[in-house]
């Protein structure tokens, strides 16, 4: 009875196929379904490590909760080191053709006033900065994939080890069972599997973003940089992504993280309040000819991996990569180019291991492990401090700011940590 009930259930808000495939996921629910490698999640770390993956002739099933790709948002700003990861997987220069390259930078204060400006390859030609939306590169990494790679409306509802302790097994909301013996966990900022791994929930940290993606039919007038203002206890930018669009962000300060909120209009109203009395008109033009689907709203979170004190990011054979292990809030614009950094490490030495009689799994995890938060944990410190400061409200601290600090920023500054090196091409003299 408590399976036809669950079918009866699921049918209401589902079509006739999704259906069909829940029945039989369910009339075989007492099956274990083998898997070698098992991604969860089909976000940027999931599908970029599916696919880093590939290249070493490993295949891989990546299971996503959601019942298509979540392409909702706005857009992604990826770095030199990004592009590095996304030209290792072959999809970087596919996705520089659809994106402008970013000149500099322009950073006002809240009055218009001009506080610093510069191009990023001042003191660097090698840096690459373009702004990519979130949609566009999710169904690129997935074009890449084989036919049923992903298997969506996949949630996970229960994770634990096998009897034997070499394979985890993954027990799905709808009843599927999934055996693996690798598991890469890159289920997002509220990771389960990473709560699984006794990992705290992640903090927030105060501030409230607000983004979009304004567009412009017959072609967006802005030249190809990044604009600032700088407020108290507020900030915007503005940043060319294409021939027709615009990403805008808009960043306030909140006690508490708030309701949910996902109404456009509610959105929408809110975010112009905030900069309405801004001497800043683009930003109010931008917000009005921003669709519906790509308004946003998220409160910003991370996570200190401080040393001693933070789990390791894999038990046994199952590991975190991503958001799911360090999330990190966006004042360094590094969040997703880090996730595509773990991707290539981890899938880099997977694969040694895989093909290795001498390095066992959790050996690479130990590796990736190490490597990677020798990395990640300074970033995400980093970026949360900067975050402090550009949204301090405090009168000094931001006349200090807009006077000293800024006016004697660098291009350095804003772009020495996108140098990085993966070890695998340190070693083989890259």
């Amino acid at each position: 009875m408590a399976l036809i009930s669950s079918i009866l259930q699921h049918a209401k808000s589902h079509s006739s196929s999704k259906i069909s495939t829940y029945i039989q996921r369910r009339l075989f629910s007492n099956d274990v379904r083998k898997e070698n490698i098992v991604i969860v999640g089909a976000g940027i770390a999931g599908l970029a490590s599916a696919l880093s993956l590939q290249r070493f002739g490993i295949r891989s099933l990546v299971l996503e909760q959601a019942e298509s790709l979540r392409t909702e948002g706005s857009s992604i700003t990826l770095s030199k080191n990004g592009w590095k990861a996304l030209d290792a997987i072959g999809v970087g220069d596919e996705l520089r053709s659809q994106f402008l390259e970013l000149q500099g930078v322009v950073i006002k204060s809240d009055d218009g006033k001009e506080l610093n400006s510069f191009g990023f390859k001042d003191e660097d030609k090698s840096q690459e900065l373009r702004v990519v939306e979130r949609r566009v590169l999710l169904e690129t990494l997935a074009s890449k994939l084989p036919p049923n790679s992903i298997s969506f409306s996949s949630k996970l509802s229960n994770i634990e080890t096998s009897e034997n302790g070499t394979n985890t097994l993954l027990q799905l909301q709808d009843g599927t069972r999934v055996s693996a013996e690798v598991v890469i966990a890159c289920d997002g900022v509220w990771s389960p599997t990473a709560k699984w791994m006794g990992f705290r929930q992640p903090k927030y940290a105060g501030h409230i973003a607000f983004r979009g993606l304004g567009y412009f039919p017959e072609g967006q007038p802005y030249e190809p940089k990044v604009n600032y203002t700088y407020g108290r206890g507020l900030r915007s930018g503005f940043v060319p992504a294409s021939k027709t669009k615009v990403y805008w962000f808009v960043l306030c300060n909140s006690s508490s993280p708030g309701p949910r909120i996902t109404d456009p209009s509610i959105l929408r109203q809110q975010v112009k309040e905030l900069v309405r009395d801004w001497p800043v008109a683009d930003m109010l033009n931008l917000i009005n000819l921003t669709p519906d689907d790509t308004l946003t709203r998220n409160p910003l979170y991370d996570r200190w991996l401080w040393p001693v004190i933070s789990p390791p990011p894999f038990s046994g054979r199952t590991v975190l990569a991503g958001d799911a292990w360090h999330p990190m809030t966006p004042n360094m614009g590094q969040g997703a180019c880090c996730a595509l950094e773990d991707s290539i490490v981890l899938t880099e030495k997977l694969a040694e291991a895989m093909k290795s009689k001498h390095i066992s799994v959790e050996d690479a995890f130990k590796a990736y492990g190490s490597e990677r938060w020798r990395r990640v944990f300074p970033l995400t410190v980093m970026a949360n401090r900067v975050g402090a400061l550009l949204q301090s409200e405090n009168k000094l601290i931001c006349s200090v700011r807009n006077n000293l600090l800024v006016p004697k920023l660098k291009p350095r500054a804003l772009t020495k940590h996108t140098n990085y090196e993966f070890e695998q091409a340190k070693r083989d003299g890259h």
